[in-house]
């Protein structure tokens, strides 16, 4: 079983997209062992580390901290692979239409949803944005996980 973090961004908020994102990702047979809604700040720096000599990267904590986000941790198999296919191209210009991008996504800078990019990128995430207690850990004996054939 593979984790994953989701967050909806603060334009996603604004844009009561929350739900609809939530629904995607049930839909698909995931399993949300975790959410809250949050101001973000102080744990922007380590989750964009890997951007801080972008020119961009001041406009991105702006951002990110200019409004609440829904931070989501998501289980199934391969959740990391899928979730990120089914949010599709981070460029709203060259997303495919039914990815989550390329339905609701107004400008690149814009893109109303985060998703871990990969398994080891998904468990810093999860460590960063939540605590072991925040998870919970419950069966759904199987009557909607993609993993159990219908």
């Amino acid at each position: 079983m593979e984790s994953t973090l989701v967050a909806v961004k603060p334009d996603g908020v604004q844009r009561r997209l929350i739900g609809t994102v939530i629904q995607r990702f049930e839909r698909r047979g995931f399993k949300l062992v975790g959410m809250k809604m949050l101001q973000v700040s102080d744990i922007l720096a380590e989750h964009y580390q890997d951007l801080q000599r972008k020119p961009f990267y001041p406009a991105l904590i702006s951002y990110m901290s200019s409004g609440p986000v829904v931070a989501m941790v998501w289980e199934e198999y391969n959740v990391v692979r899928t979730s990120r296919a089914m949010i599709g191209h981070s460029d709203s210009t060259e997303a495919a239409p039914g990815t989550i991008w390329g339905d609701f996504s107004i400008h690149i800078s814009r893109n109303i949803i985060h998703a871990s990019d990969s398994v080891e990128g998904a468990q810093r995430e999860i460590q960063l944005w939540f605590q072991s207690s925040e998870l919970v850990n419950w069966a759904d004996g199987g009557h909607y996980s993609s993993s159990y054939p219908a």
